[in-house]
């Protein structure tokens, strides 16, 4: 069974943002603008994603 992933791109510098919100993107995997992470789906995962949505965009 394969699991689902998603890919993060980060689409938003940091500067000016939240120190809580940067240590979100770098736990994301992503550390500069137009980098892409690829993560497993998970429940944790999204809420990540969800507490920074307006740095980062999913990626098909």
């Amino acid at each position: 069974m394969t699991t689902k992933t998603l890919k993060v791109q980060l689409v938003k510098g940091l500067i000016g943002t939240r120190q809580d919100h940067r240590a979100t993107v770098r736990g994301l995997g992503l550390r500069r603008v137009n980098s892409v992470a690829e993560l497993q789906d998970t429940p944790s995962v999204r809420g990540m994603i969800n507490k920074v949505s307006y740095l980062v965009k999913v990626v098909a």
